[in-house]
């Protein structure tokens, strides 16, 4: 990487970061502590307050990204941050699970993963894109594991209420990173044309990619509305979690030089069908478990496996996509990606908390890994793409 594409890079990753960190300290907690507001006795309530983030970033990742397109990505990017801030605040001040609901809908309406995913795009290479991703993508995993070891810590000193305070304070110190950190296209990506959104849902490639996003998060917000109590029931009590969590996130980590590895040498496919397949997997593993008394080192090890799997995907996914997408319509086409991936989100959280409810969750697991094999079925004609588009100069 050059200089600037490191600088990008990096603080692009932690505007990532710091976004993603906040979401993440929720995310361990809330199914437990949200039980305790009116209204929180039922799980499918608790399904669509965890998902219905996604929801919001699903209606608004696409016009935020078109935004970018016309207006530019760093004022895009400030707004959705302070958006996302508000909407922290609000859940920090409710006193019931309706209250968290609108909050949570008001924090997905700051949809910026578009417009930053587009922004990291105009600043690297494509020989080094799929790098920066990674870069974004061990961040945000790193903010995951953190999370793990810092939530339960975090929720007994200051609560729930006070983890969404939190939230919005290390939102607002994204926005400085964006005004002092980010460099500067020398200008703004334009958008050419009304066709442009046309051009975007028309491309085979980008559609793959944008149905594997949606099914990546949908199966990930899913197995967390079964998994932490399989760990309880597991002999692990829920402050415990991140000793399973932690290893297995850093673990997967040793597993990216490889991929950077098997890119250089042309095998950039066979790794991305290959991590949607170790998914499918895991899932079957988590039927098994589900369907009888569950084991500790079993699910340790099945964590293990799909964080491995998940970190490959997070990373190769979105470089793909910029890669594939025209560059005066870039902002728009990580947008419609971004959107699918949100509305993942929701599904994922809306449907894990029914089947759970309705079925079990063996029932979930099943799902889980159908919408895994329909998406290697999906992708298996994928074609990766060459390197032809060049760094954008900056002022």
């Amino acid at each position: 990487m050059t200089p600037l594409e490191r600088r990008a890079s990096a603080s692009l990753a932690s505007i990532f970061a710091l976004r993603m960190l906040g979401l993440f300290l929720v995310l361990p907690v809330f199914a437990l502590e949200a039980r305790k507001y009116p209204g929180g006795d039922d799980p499918m309530l608790l399904g669509l307050a965890m998902g219905i983030y996604g929801l919001t970033q699903g209606f608004l990742q696409l016009p935020f990204g078109m935004a970018s397109d016309r207006f530019g990505r760093k004022r895009v990017i400030v707004l959705g941050l302070v958006i996302f801030a508000l909407g922290s605040f609000w859940a920090a001040a409710a006193t019931d699970l309706t209250g968290l609901l609108m909050g949570r809908s008001l924090q997905g309406a700051g949809a910026v993963s578009a417009a930053v995913t587009a922004l990291l795009a105009d600043l690297t290479r494509d020989e080094v894109r799929t790098k920066a991703m990674a870069l974004v993508g061990a961040s945000i995993g790193l903010m995951f594991a953190v999370s793990l070891v810092l939530a339960p810590v975090l929720t007994g000193a200051i609560g729930l209420p006070g983890l969404f305070g939190l939230t919005g304070v290390l939102a607002m110190l994204g926005v400085c990173v964006v005004v002092w950190g980010v460099p500067t296209p020398h200008a703004p990506a334009a958008s050419k044309g009304r066709g442009s959104l046309k051009r975007v849902l028309g491309h085979a490639g980008l559609l793959r990619l944008n149905f594997g996003v949606f099914v990546l998060h949908a199966v990930q917000l899913a197995m967390w509305v079964a998994v932490p109590a399989m760990l309880v029931q597991a002999g692990l009590p829920k402050d415990d979690h991140w000793q399973v969590y932690l290893p297995a996130v850093l673990g997967s980590f040793v597993l990216m030089g490889g991929v950077f590895a098997m890119e250089r040498r042309g095998h950039l496919k066979k790794v991305f069908l290959a991590a949607i397949a170790l998914i499918a997997l895991v899932q079957g593993g988590l039927f098994l478990q589900s369907a009888a008394t569950a084991h500790l080192w079993p699910l340790a090890g099945l964590m293990f496996a799909f964080f491995s799997g998940f970190n490959v995907l997070e990373a190769t996914q979105p470089s793909l996509a910029s890669r594939l997408a025209p560059t005066e319509v870039r902002g728009t086409a990580m947008g419609v990606y971004n959107t699918l991936q949100s509305l993942g989100f929701f599904v994922g959280g809306l449907m894990g908390g029914w089947l759970v409810k309705s079925w079990g969750s063996p029932a979930l697991f099943l799902c889980c890994g159908a919408a895994m094999l329909a998406w290697l079925l999906v992708a298996w004609p994928m074609q990766a793409p060459g390197r032809s588009q060049p760094v954008v100069q900056v002022a």
